[in-house]
């Protein structure tokens, strides 16, 4: 059985993969943001160059094995936290802590309820499912993204689910790096001040691109 500490460990690791992992994710989804005709192909060359490489493939069982493990870990550290916790250390810690830091189990579930339709609507059916081809022959996710972010439902649901990825980055990074002892006390304000300027630009950044197929494809 782990201990807290490794959970925590193990937690932080598992966070600080996944949010590189979304820096990458984002800047490759970037493409949804050209021109129609010249992301359709440029998006669905770039799906097949991933689905195809084998390092992508092994980084990408990295990727399950850090979702499962990261939602799990979590979910027995809140678990423990609360049953461990009581009430007059609860409302202390409330008065000095964001709202945030003492909801991370809240917002990791609302993510992790969004991860299963986002990989429902695109992996799934990219993998398994039978999608179009595109004119050079390789599958067509691009017509399935913009069907997807064509519901104004699904929409509304990433937008939300965005804002609930920017709060748990902004603390999961700070606290992450806190825990793995990465920065000297000297860097506290610039670790902080990083930490939310990335989780804000990638946040709103995904948040943007249904948003913006929306209201522009045709």
């Amino acid at each position: 059985m782990l201990s807290t500490l490794s959970r925590k460990m193990l937690m932080c690791l598992t966070g600080l993969f996944l949010s590189f992992f979304l820096l990458i994710h984002f800047l490759g989804n970037l493409q949804l943001f050209l021109p129609q005709d010249q992301a359709h192909l440029q998006f669905n060359a770039y799906s097949h160059f991933l689905s195809g490489n084998i390092v992508i493939k092994i980084v990408s069982y990295v990727l399950y094995a850090s979702i499962i493990l990261h939602a799990i870990d979590g979910l027995i550290i809140t678990l423990k936290n609360k049953k461990s916790s009581a009430h007059y250390q609860a409302d202390r810690r409330g008065r000095a802590s964001k709202w945030y830091s003492r909801n991370m189990g809240i917002l990791g579930t609302l993510l992790l309820i969004f991860l299963v339709i986002h990989f429902q609507n695109f992996w799934y059916v990219y993998k398994f499912g039978t999608p179009p081809l595109d004119e050079n022959g390789n599958k067509d996710l691009y017509i399935l993204v913009v069907a997807v972010f064509k519901e104004w439902w699904y929409v509304i649901i990433y937008i939300i689910s965005m804002a609930a990825l920017c709060y748990h980055l902004i603390h999961g990074i700070y606290s992450a790096i806190r825990t793995l002892g990465l920065y000297h006390p000297k860097f506290v304000k610039w670790v902080k001040t990083i930490g939310i300027a990335y989780s804000v630009i990638i946040s709103i950044g995904f948040a943007l691109m249904p948003i913006y197929i929306f209201f522009t494809s045709n």
